[in-house]
């Protein structure tokens, strides 16, 4: 045990991952959780009805580790509602969020719990990188602003969820429960910076954004039909400060794919 978790063993991180046909890739997601240097987090599975092994592959993890937590939604819900579950279930200091593909580095959850206490903030991201289908990372870095308010987030989808980290004694969960839209975690980032809060970076590559072939976001022209419409229906900006927004976003999304 590290001299941190001594310190922080009382500051559980509940890290919530929502599953839907996400077989191929739980030994790794499990993995990369597993072998954090940062020992006191529960990770909670929410189930949106797969079709797959994935339950199996769970249940056959939890089995050896008591901090492996599965729930099941009734009916098919998409990852906006899968989440919020898992953000009642956690029991948590702290809320991370991981996707069922992504990956993170073994000392992500100490170097970011730290940067948080150091910052005493209430919501952090890291850095990133992006990955293959097989989750090697192909050298396209995402480097993060040392903070983000809310009119600099309408401008820069900088924030990548499995990056995220909430502190829910300064955040409440009904804040940081997400919509169910398209796009939620971008809205819920929006939400929370609106009502005055900024999200603080950490710039590190500590996450691995593991884009897999035919993902939602691999298509540009989906993404970019999304974004118009949190400014415009969710956000509900007028047209021109959608387009000045928007403008800055495609630029700012270009130079993350260079």
């Amino acid at each position: 045990m590290s001299k941190t978790d001594i310190l922080n063993k009382q500051d559980l991180a509940s890290i919530v991952v929502p599953v839907y046909n996400a077989a191929q890739f739980l030994d790794d997601t499990i993995k990369t959780v597993q072998k954090q240097t940062y020992k006191n987090w529960e990770l909670i599975f929410v189930n949106d009805c797969s079709r797959d092994d994935s339950i199996n592959i769970i249940k056959k993890y939890q089995a050896g580790d008591k901090r492996i937590k599965l729930f099941n939604m009734e009916i098919n819900s998409g990852a906006a509602l899968s989440r919020n579950k898992g953000i009642d279930e956690a029991g948590g200091k702290y809320l991370a969020f991981l996707d069922a593909d992504d990956l993170w580095e073994d000392n992500k959850l100490e170097k970011q719990l730290a940067f948080m206490k150091s910052k005493d903030c209430a919501f952090s991201f890291t850095g990133y990188e992006f990955a293959n289908s097989d989750g090697k990372p192909n050298g396209k870095k995402v480097f993060v602003p040392n903070m983000i308010n809310y009119k600099q987030a309408l401008k820069n989808t900088i924030i990548w969820t499995s990056t995220v980290i909430f502190d829910t004694k300064k955040l409440s969960k009904q804040t940081i429960h997400m919509p169910n839209v398209k796009s939620e975690d971008t809205a819920t980032w929006w939400n929370i910076l609106r009502q005055g809060y900024v999200a603080y970076g950490l710039n590190e590559i500590l996450s691995y954004y593991r884009r897999s072939e035919g993902s939602l976001s691999a298509n540009k022209l989906v993404a970019i039909k999304r974004t118009w419409d949190l400014y415009r229906i969710v956000e509900r900006l007028n047209i021109f400060y959608s387009c000045y927004c928007f403008c800055w976003y495609a630029l700012n999304a270009t130079m993350k794919r260079l």
